[in-house]
């Protein structure tokens, strides 16, 4: 089949304006679905107050976490069916991140003067069970009186900046951490 020169002509012009029309299209008014993240990030703010004691009175101050992810649990000592829930979590999605696992820490920020089990401490070798100096670093955390029910993330600058939903899915939890510590240059 010949083509006449006046299809040439359209044909070399659609080579040319296609791919522009395509371009604005796409800048304008479509967008392809995004990657959205499971966790909800927060206003990023650098903890305040991060003095405290472990969980067996020895002083400890949160400034030695930093260069590290951590995940936060925030709960009282005694560790209701939920706090077990958030603790196994931040022990196993931590597991999974393979050989960058070293590049996270987990801390359970104790909101009461109670004991902890030592079998739950046992349960989780490298877990920090911290009891901050105030009350007021605990009202860092977004969520009122539902706190418990999150996990939080800090950091390597020493900065809250991200929220799980209770209850969360492990699986969307494993790959949002998988995802932060493949963009993070620190940590």
């Amino acid at each position: 089949m010949q083509l006449t020169p006046r299809s040439k002509f359209l044909l070399l012009i659609a080579v040319f304006v296609v791919p522009v029309v395509a371009a604005y299209l796409a800048y304008f008014g479509w967008r392809p679905a995004g990657h959205t993240n499971y966790g909800d990030l927060l206003k990023v703010t650098p903890l305040q107050k991060t003095a405290g004691v472990m969980h067996d009175g020895m002083p400890f101050d949160l400034q030695k976490l930093q260069g590290k992810w951590v995940m936060v649990h925030v709960g009282p000592a005694n560790c209701d069916a939920n706090c077990v829930q958030q603790l196994y979590l931040m022990r196993q999605t931590r597991i999974a991140q393979g050989k960058e696992q070293s590049r996270i820490e987990r801390l359970w920020v104790l909101t009461d003067n109670g004991v902890v089990d030592p079998a739950l401490l046992r349960a989780h070798p490298g877990l920090y069970a911290w009891r901050p100096g105030g009350d007021v670093f605990v009202e860092q955390f977004p969520a009122g009186d539902g706190r418990a029910g999150h996990i939080y993330m800090v950091d390597p600058l020493g900065n809250l900046m991200l929220r799980f939903p209770a209850r969360p899915d492990p699986k969307r939890m494993m790959k949002d951490l998988k995802l932060l510590l493949k963009a993070s240059q620190i940590g």
